[in-house]
């Protein structure tokens, strides 16, 4: 149809008044922006490579150089395939239907819109893209000699620069741009240019992309609504005892234990998705740690603190307000990391309340640490530290775009080509509101998790850590343990989180969740999404369990609860928050989860 040719659009003039009012509210902001962003840089020095790459691609290009007869070949390959592109596309445009050089991944949504193959012209861009980014990662991975850390570095960044490149992000080479260009007169542009400064606002002279109408959802009203009270807190977390919705409920509590380097509702985002609905609905007596967002003045709190305010503070108070001294508890992600962590610890002081262990996706060898390893190193560890000691804290936003740069077409481009060029608002998402509430991370107990964990790995090796003066042994930990990992995990690779199999002496339960960190673990019954594999072996090697493991249709939940159910059939009178010795401080969610970064 003719309207959709992006190369014979429809195209009309922009309204004057729009244009002239839109141009004055540049300005003015724009003023603004530059003046906020100059006062905040004063008295910095700026690092001309704060990501430390210079001499990692330094390296990678003295080893190209001292074998040239691979990278000559690999560059005849690709001239080949590019003359092969330009006679396809000439037979192309005379009415033959050649076969196409390239195609892009099926998970790749960036070429999604019918003109990437059926016009020539966007055709040949498309095909000319992923040829040479085919190109610039063969090269990058036949150079020889690099150290591990070096060539993942260099790998990384690589297709960092090879996704920022793609002809989707820039006007005059995105199809669906250009036929929204001409259709709007250009207002889209327009449009883009005030959500860019929007975003710049945000940020205060800094990028801070919207990646969801953050208008649409307050914690406590839409999202983290599941009923419950606060029933304790001390400086670093609040504990939340949820309402039951059962008349009885299992004797023995649920402590739930998640990361706070994002904040505890991802498990209970709306009625509809939420497991700690879930949880209680099942007849758990269901509680839950609620981190504080930590401020300059926590800076001195470190692992060990955590650990004691957190974990055992949780337990001791779960006691008074149920009269359980045994809890099952699960750990997500670095709350896992904790949870192994405090298990440990308490396997040496004969402490057993904990009955039960679920880990959510959560590393204890980081060996294999995956990409956030390309993060972690002397020169970048050292210059991270150097600005928390000035803040007493990393900022929120920083730990953010870490992560949000392991899967940058889908959490950086896809948003800069929707609100930017096709100057749409951002769709309203429970899952990218949470994202994008970030938390910040005390320096003391950061510089030590980044150091002895990722970079020293010393938690696997007995002794290696000690916390509030006990060595930590995580062979010492013999209770039942199911262990969820996530196939597309890009933060913990379930590989790595595999390993911890071979570590705990308990009988343990391995199972892989379909999707990646946060979809494969809030994955309702009810949704029909996502499959999971079980398997009773638990070989040393992650790929031969795989190999032996039963696909199952749907969600991990029904596997949990009754995995966990089992250890202990117990009933008991459902349990009112508050009605215990510990009296209600405050309604669920509680104040700590709702301070945000930016205050």
């Amino acid at each position: 149809m003719a309207d959709k040719d992006p190369t014979n659009p429809t195209f009309r003039l922009p309204d004057p008044a729009l244009v002239s009012r839109t141009m004055a509210d540049v300005a003015e902001r724009g003023q603004r922006i530059v003046s906020d962003f100059l006062k905040r840089q004063a008295g910095e020095s700026p690092d001309p490579d704060p990501l430390k790459i210079g001499h990692a691609f330094l390296e990678m290009t003295t080893r190209l150089m001292a074998n040239p007869a691979r990278l000559v070949q690999a560059q005849l390959g690709f001239w080949h395939d590019y003359l092969t592109l330009w006679q396809n596309t000439a037979r192309r445009m005379m009415g033959d239907v050649p076969a196409p050089v390239i195609a892009e991944d099926d998970k790749d949504r960036r070429f999604k819109d019918d003109a990437w193959r059926e016009h020539e012209v966007f055709d040949f861009i498309r095909q000319s893209y992923l040829l040479s980014a085919r190109y610039f990662r063969s090269v990058v991975e036949g150079a020889e000699g690099l150290e591990p850390k070096t060539a993942q570095k260099v790998d990384f960044y690589t297709r960092q620069f090879v996704d920022a490149m793609s002809p989707t992000n820039f006007l005059m080479t995105n199809p669906e741009v250009l036929r929204r260009t001409a259709e709007s007169g250009g207002e889209n542009l327009l449009r883009g240019l005030s959500n860019l400064l929007s975003d710049l606002e945000r940020g205060r002279g800094k990028l801070r992309i919207r990646m969801t109408d953050d208008t649409k959802f307050k914690v406590g009203e839409n999202i983290a609504v599941t009923p419950g009270k606060v029933v304790y807190q001390n400086d670093l977390m609040q504990l939340i005892q949820y309402a039951p919705s059962t008349g009885k409920v299992l004797k023995r509590p649920l402590l739930i234990i998640p990361p706070w380097i994002n904040k505890f509702y991802i498990l209970d985002l709306r009625p509809k998705n939420s497991f700690i609905r879930w949880a209680v609905e099942q007849g758990h007596t269901v509680f839950v740690i609620s981190w504080v967002n930590p401020d300059e003045t926590l800076a001195e709190k470190g692992f060990d603190d955590y650990m004691r305010e957190g974990p055992y503070a949780a337990l001791d108070a779960i006691e008074q307000a149920t009269g359980e001294k045994g809890a099952n508890v699960i750990g997500y992600c670095l709350g896992g990391t904790l949870l192994a962590s405090t298990l440990a610890h308490m396997a040496s002081k004969r402490d057993t309340r904990v009955k039960s262990a679920t880990f959510f996706t959560t590393m204890v060898d980081f060996a294999e640490a995956g990409e956030l390893g390309v993060f972690i190193d002397e020169e970048q560890l050292a210059a991270l530290e150097e600005k928390m000691q000035k803040t007493g804290y990393l900022e929120g936003r920083e730990m953010a775009t870490t992560f949000n740069m392991l899967r940058a077409n889908d959490l950086i481009w896809s948003f800069v080509v929707n609100n930017y060029l096709m100057g749409q608002e951002p769709f309203p998402f429970d899952l990218l509101y949470w994202n994008d509430d970030s938390t910040r991370m005390p320096a003391r107990m950061h510089s030590f998790y980044l150091r002895r964990m990722y970079q020293e790995n010393d938690l696997v090796k007995p002794g290696g850590i000690e916390l509030a003066g006990v060595k930590l042994d995580l062979r010492k930990i013999k209770l039942p343990t199911y262990i969820l990992s996530t196939r597309e995990d890009h933060i913990a690779p379930w590989k790595s989180t595999y390993r911890a199999t071979q570590i705990y002496k308990g009988p343990t339960r391995f199972v892989l969740a379909a999707s990646g960190h946060i979809a494969g673990v809030a994955n309702p019954p009810d949704a029909g999404k996502y499959s999971h594999w079980v398997s009773d072996d638990l070989p040393a090697d992650a790929e031969e369990w795989f190999k032996g493991a039963t696909e199952l249709a749907g969600s991990w939940w029904p596997d949990w609860h009754r995995w966990v159910s089992a250890l202990d059939r117990t009933q008991v009178p459902a349990r009112i928050p508050g009605d215990g010795a510990l009296p209600a401080l405050e309604d669920a969610p509680g104040s700590y989860v709702k301070v945000m970064a930016t205050d």
